[in-house]
């Protein structure tokens, strides 16, 4: 629990999930009210949409993450879709089940499944230490492609990765198999040492960002480099920041412990 300097305690902010079913059901209750005193104004399956454009717009102003707005916007139009392909049932747990395999950690840990790109591969590789034999360890390594990049570009390097959700670690162990310097762990990262790493590179979210803080600084040796994809840690100067440049506009973050 968090307090305030005088003691009293803080509340906790609302997940983003609670945030978003509430705006879907505010949505939901304001256009059924206007569709009933304006029968003609939402013809057809319109009203699917615009019920999702609200939730989006609204979850934007809220101060959802950027990755709800296409959640948002999609979620009813795609469950009023599915609903009247009357699918069997067994198609809709077989949906959820894989949804929870690739997201599990986004539910768990606030934490989703970001792909590093192309552009952000290549600015890292500059930043891997000069010697051969340096550890690296992606903290969520996700499907491994930023694990795969890195060990091709440098293959004098050992590459490790640990990731939460099975689908994607799945592949990522997959890939593995064909690099000789990287493996691919199943777990939690929060339970894994980080004093044997060179480099430990996290794209999570803001939400664990203070957390990775602490654990870093207490496990990480002197000299070596923390990085995070996009997202700071709040209060803590970076010893670089590093914009990539590609599409999404990434930013590096680098740390020397």
């Amino acid at each position: 629990m968090q307090l305030r300097a005088d003691g009293s305690a803080l509340r906790a902010p609302l997940p983003s999930w609670a945030v978003a079913a509430f705006l879907h059901v505010a949505c939901t209750i304001a256009l059924t009210t206007l569709a009933a005193r304006a029968p003609g104004l939402m013809p057809g399956a319109s009203w699917y949409w615009f019920e999702g454009g609200g939730a989006a717009l609204l979850g934007a102003i809220a101060g959802l993450p950027v990755w709800w707005l296409p959640i948002n916007l999609l979620f009813v139009p795609t469950a009023h879709a599915l609903l009247g392909w009357q699918l069997p049932a067994p198609c809709y747990l077989a949906v959820c089940c894989a949804l929870y395999a690739v997201n599990v950690s986004a539910w768990r840990h606030r934490v989703p499944l970001f792909l590093s790109s192309a552009r952000a591969v290549a600015a890292l590789a500059a930043w891997l230490p000069r010697h051969a034999g340096f550890r690296f360890i992606d903290l969520g390594c996700g499907t491994g492609s930023l694990l795969v990049d890195l060990a091709k570009a440098r293959p004098d390097g050992e590459y490790h990765g640990i990731e939460a959700a099975p689908l994607p670690f799945l592949l990522s162990r997959w890939r593995a198999r064909t690099q000789p310097g990287m493996s691919v762990m199943h777990g939690n990262f929060w339970d894994t040492g980080l004093a044997g790493y060179d480099v430990v590179y996290a794209y999570l979210s803001p939400a664990p960002m203070a957390r990775l803080w602490r654990k870093a600084r207490r496990e990480m040796r002197a000299g070596s480099l923390l990085v995070s994809n996009s997202f700071a840690v709040p209060g803590v100067a970076p010893t670089y920041t590093l914009p990539v440049g590609d599409g999404i506009g990434s930013v590096l973050f680098i740390w020397r412990m």
